[in-house]
């Protein structure tokens, strides 16, 4: 094992630290947990990254993940024509986020919406929330949502729907972390198709992130806000609660539908957050260039060079070369603020243009990013989990920040993970 491996082995005990430092109750730590969710996050990042059988199952997911993102752009081309055509293509006017990543999502949702119908993913998710449950001795509701969080976003909360009005905090503040530091199987197509040509393994990449930070978000939800009551739902395997279309054309149909209300709020939130940020900067420039001039100092004073500045020593503890860690830093930093569609459209850029310059450091950023760990995304939760559970409004409220907090930590112990196994010149990297 190398010195960096080395290095993003123990940044794992430091996160784990850092979040039992902020923990409402540091004498009531469940090591089982603990034990059991790093265990399951070792365990998998072993198979996928050393063991022969899984680096081919990696390569062949992610080959099958590209070739459906080739097919879902192909309806976005025939309604935008060149204008959906990718940097590389024939006719192509260069990238467009608007026409050529966001309509992957209608597909996506669509395609979602299609296995749910078919009650494939629903079986899945039951599997994966099993395991948890009987593994970490946790509720079956909180299982169950973290579960279905490897497939969808937000709409996780509908699978658990019944028991919300009676969760404990401690059972929300899982929720919500679980919703915050996972990504939705339908936004995952938007990264991949915003990295796939500087980064050609990155969906298998992400899609094993997916999984990782899954049990991630049950440890630090856990260690940041641990059980002080009884669940109702303890040690039970519960059903996935989800309203059946009555045929497959019905779901198509649904499912594109709430894809295209993704597209608008991340449309709208991408507009709103980087207009407010950069009127942010512009006055913070102002300031800051007056504190350097009086000082004698030379500052970044924007949102993403003051987020870089606190984000560095993470970034070292991630294990990314020093070398590599300022740009590193910045990315994952600004995603708190900008959202990681912007982090990851920056961490496209940094490949691009050859800033970084160990091939670690580009896995365990795609890692780290790899959630809706920001500020926007905590309101969207904590909003669409109480509309479903208005009593629950005032505990969520109080819950949210430490949930955000668990959820980026979750979301950096699966980039500890990847960094401890990544070699150099290992073929996930493509």
């Amino acid at each position: 094992m190398e010195l960096y491996n080395l290095v993003s082995f123990g940044g794992i005990f430091v996160l784990l630290f850092l979040a039992w430092l902020i923990s409402n109750q540091r004498d009531a730590l469940n090591w089982r947990v603990v034990g059991w969710g790093i265990g399951l996050q070792m365990l998998f990042a072993l198979f996928i990254f050393l063991i022969p059988a899984g680096t081919k199952l990696f390569l062949g997911i992610n080959q099958w993940a590209v070739a459906l993102i080739g097919v879902a752009t192909k309806g976005s081309q025939f309604v935008f024509g060149p204008l959906a055509l990718g940097p590389g293509q024939e006719g192509s006017l260069g990238f467009i986020l608007a026409f050529q990543a966001l309509p992957t999502i209608i597909f996506f949702s669509a395609l979602v919406s299609v296995l749910y119908f078919c009650k494939f993913l629903p079986i899945i998710i039951r599997l994966f929330a099993r395991l948890f449950t009987s593994a970490m001795k946790i509720s079956g509701a909180e299982s169950l949502c973290a579960a279905s969080n490897i497939f969808v976003g937000v709409e996780s909360a509908f699978t658990v729907r019944p028991h919300l009005d009676t969760m404990t905090n401690s059972e929300l503040c899982t929720v919500l972390t679980a919703g915050m530091a996972t990504v939705a199987s339908n936004v995952l197509a938007l990264y991949v198709f915003t990295l796939q040509d500087t980064f050609p393994t990155i969906a298998g990449h992400l899609i094993s992130a997916s999984f990782l930070s899954a049990p991630a978000a049950l440890v630090m939800a856990k260690i940041v806000f641990p059980e002080s009551e009884t669940p109702k739902t303890l040690r039970r395997s519960i059903k996935p609660h989800y309203e059946r279309e009555s045929n497959i054309f019905e779901a198509v149909i649904n499912g594109a539908q709430s894809g295209v209300k993704v597209i608008v709020g991340i449309g709208a939130l991408l507009i709103a957050v980087l207009g407010l940020v950069a009127l942010a900067d512009l006055i913070l420039s102002g300031i800051g260039a007056k504190i350097n001039a009086v000082l004698s100092i030379s500052v970044d004073w924007s949102f993403k060079g003051l987020l870089g500045y606190l984000f560095y020593p993470i970034s070292l503890i991630l294990g990314i070369p020093a070398s590599d860690a300022k740009i590193a830093a910045q990315i994952i930093g600004e995603r708190v603020v900008l959202t990681e569609v912007a982090s990851y459209q920056d961490l496209a850029k940094a490949l691009a243009l050859g800033e970084l310059k160990h091939p670690r450091s580009a896995v365990i950023i795609a890692y780290a990013l790899c959630g809706f760990a920001h500020v926007a995304s905590m309101a969207i939760f904590v909003g669409g989990i109480s509309a479903l559970a208005p009593q629950k409004t005032k505990a969520l409220s109080k819950i949210a920040f430490r949930a955000l907090i668990a959820a980026t930590f979750a979301c950096l112990l699966t980039a500890c993970v990847a960094g401890t196994f990544f070699v150099k010149g290992s073929v996930l990297l493509g």
